[in-house]
């Protein structure tokens, strides 16, 4: 830390985490931020599977496992707060042992490395862009899935749709994600 006079003559304190000061900066970080997102074109033929939980549609999502998006999603966004690669580097498409997995697989790996990296979920954030099916009727049996799979409240997961409007984006499903992990 150091203390100096702005050029107001009020004082200014700078901490410095790159001084010697802070050789073990990685010991004061109590929070870390993930980001995540995922998009799966439909496909007929396939159950449609979001956030863990079967929605009745005509159609499905195209994908190599189960082609969940938000479990998808939230996995790299779990991975990435902490470092931890992505969720190729665990589960590689061209791997045939993952073709139709269950993406909750996926998520609990992403969950053992948050608890060895000392963290553990703050809360979680997503929102969904599709045309159609409207996910208000299957918002809240989603809610409830994704913090049972996480091990989470359901204040503490956040589920909202949106549609693309004029993206071009109508034969797909998209989720962004972000997580907040706080340190053990």
């Amino acid at each position: 830390m150091a203390v100096s006079t702005r050029f107001d003559g009020l004082p200014e304190v700078r901490f410095d985490l790159l001084s010697d000061q802070c050789h073990q900066c990685e010991s004061v970080v109590s929070m870390r931020i993930g980001y995540g997102w995922d998009s799966h074109e439909f496909q007929p033929g396939v159950p449609l599977k979001i956030g863990g939980v079967e929605l009745p549609f005509g159609k499905g999502l195209a994908g190599h496992s189960d082609g969940d998006v938000l479990l998808h999603a939230i996995t790299d966004a779990l991975l990435g707060a902490v470092a931890a690669g992505d969720i190729g580097s665990y589960f590689p498409p061209s791997d045939p042992k993952w073709k139709g997995a269950d993406s909750a697989i996926f998520l609990a790996e992403a969950l053992k490395q948050v608890q060895r990296a000392g963290y553990r979920i703050a809360n979680v954030d997503s929102t969904l862009i599709l045309s159609e099916p409207k996910i208000g009727p299957h918002a809240k049996k989603i809610q409830q899935r994704v913090a049972e799979l996480l091990g989470i409240n359901l204040g503490q997961v956040g589920i909202k749709a949106k549609t693309p409007e004029g993206m071009g984006t109508e034969n797909a499903v998209i989720a962004h994600v972000a997580v907040l992990l706080e340190k053990l």
